[in-house]
């Protein structure tokens, strides 16, 4: 039996504003300003320039009334809501906003990272889509690591769209254009997996050779042997002699492992420099922390098209035509004040979050000594801040900070704490440090193993357990003892 009722459900649903205003939280320093060039060549009541020029105050208006004649009906226009002095102040960018060491005429180099995803969209602009895929491939790549991975799951990447872009699809619709993301070059690239990058990167190569056809039969079937080097389970369950595993084994071994690592190697950072979003000064007198904008031009409404408003808002001569074009400039000057106070607003939201990063990681900020390194996770900032944690987390992503010891990105300072014997908590990252040291001066016949890792931190007072142990070894990318045994 069919049964009707009523179910009431809260959604919230962000306007095309609000989702412009968090991708701009997301955009790093080189990008805004492409970003604010973009829509000064867009928008015609959007200017630079310095000049003093303000919208004529609400008391230099009137609201208009315009009739259709042709219907016989009033139709009321308020002409108040588009002006208002107080509500559009000129706001300038760039003002006090470089250090007072910097060359302002130098020349801004490209920031790292950028050109990798710029590759896979030009690539993917070639390829026959509608323009549902394009904003589903565009996503997708924005998501893909500097290693060329997708770490982030398709059902996270359907509740992103449909919150923050108001688009709805499927994990079917993302896999298949996945799937032709995959097919770009480098070959491996937005593989979720080590497994499936190398599959991907064999696919490419000459499946009519018997080595590299038994190389994708290995990767594919017998991935975890493989991996463990447990090579004499994979001679026997593949019925294959050891040259013929050989011969497979090097031509696994001529893939890439991280496919977008000749984008971000160290050697084309010498000629992408870093270019920092914020720059923190030390000295007695404290610190003194700004946004990197000194390449951003000023930005204001344009009078001429303030002017123009009130013109056609006072002209009675023919009421249907003015109507239309006051609706014009109206929207233009809408779309002008709502940019401005975007921008500001990032930069507020920005330098809000830094500032307490800085107070939190004070002791570290003074020399740069890791050790002085708190643990610190998004919730923390966003208590300090008020913002939500998505906010936090936007901010930090591809944000670099300048120091007078380097320059650092933002999640940098991120890290989980764990507790030493006393009840002090440290940051993981000096466990990592601890880690990495030890492992470095081990006896390279005599491997450490997890468990004797996991001795050595306890023996300093660390309160860890091995799989812990063996996660972070993990995450510094150091394989088992057995792996890094010396012969």
């Amino acid at each position: 039996m069919l049964k009707q009722r009523l179910q009431q459900k809260l959604l919230q649903k962000l306007s095309p504003q609000q989702i412009q205003m968090i991708k701009l939280l997301e955009v790093p320093t080189i990008q805004i300003e492409q970003r604010i060039k973009k829509e000064l060549e867009e928008n015609p009541a959007l200017e630079e320039g310095t000049e003093d020029e303000t919208v004529p105050s609400e008391e230099e208006n009137e609201e208009e009334q315009f009739e259709d004649n042709e219907n016989g009906e009033d139709d009321e226009f308020t002409i108040d809501d588009y002006i208002e002095e107080d509500d559009i102040p000129d706001y300038k960018l760039q003002t006090n906003n470089y250090s007072k060491d910097d060359d302002k005429n130098a020349e801004i180099p490209f920031s790292v990272g950028s050109s990798f995803q710029e590759h896979l969209e030009s690539q993917l602009g070639l390829r026959d889509l509608d323009e549902k895929q394009k904003i589903l491939g565009e996503y997708i790549i924005g998501n893909i690591d500097e290693d060329g991975y997708l770490r982030r799951e398709l059902v996270n990447i359907v509740d992103d769209l449909a919150f923050l872009q108001n688009v709805t699809t499927t994990e079917t619709e993302l896999e298949e254009v996945l799937k032709i993301i995959q097919d770009l070059e480098p070959a491996g690239v937005g593989a979720r997996t080590l497994r499936e990058s190398l599959l991907l990167q064999l696919e490419k190569r000459d499946l009519a050779q018997p080595s590299v056809k038994l190389a994708q039969s290995i990767i594919d079937q017998h991935f975890e042997e493989f991996s463990k080097r447990h090579y004499d389970k994979i001679i026997t369950r593949m019925n294959v002699t050891e040259d013929e595993l050989k011969a497979a084994i090097e031509e696994v071994l001529k893939l890439n492992p991280k496919p977008g690592g000749v984008y971000s190697d160290p050697f084309s950072k010498i000629s992408q420099p870093i270019i920092p979003d914020f720059i923190l000064e030390h000295s007695e007198d404290g610190f003194d922390l700004h946004l990197n904008s000194r390449n951003l031009p000023e930005l204001r409404l344009s009078a001429a098209y303030s002017e123009m408003l009130q013109t056609y808002s006072k002209d009675k001569s023919n009421k249907k035509e003015m109507k239309d074009a006051v609706l014009f400039v109206k929207q233009k000057i809408d779309s002008a004040r709502w940019f401005i106070d975007a921008i500001k607003q990032r930069q507020n939201t920005l330098l809000l979050t830094m500032n307490a990063i800085l107070e939190y990681q004070k002791e570290y900020f003074i020399d740069g000594d890791e050790t002085k390194l708190k643990p610190m996770i998004l919730k923390d900032v966003a208590e300090m801040t008020g913002l939500d944690i998505s906010t936090v987390s936007r901010v930090a992503n591809s944000k670099y900070i300048q120091t007078h010891f380097g320059i650092f990105p933002l999640k940098f300072f991120f890290s989980e704490g764990l507790q030493t014997d006393s009840g002090e908590e440290v940051s993981t990252r000096e466990i990592k440090r601890i880690l990495q040291d030890c492992i470095e001066n081990e006896e390279k016949r005599r491997p450490l193993t997890d468990e004797r890792l996991t001795e050595i931190l306890q023996e300093k007072g660390y309160q860890i357990a091995r799989r812990t142990v063996a996660k972070y070894r993990e995450q510094l990318n150091i394989p088992v003892a057995r792996l890094r045994r010396e012969i």
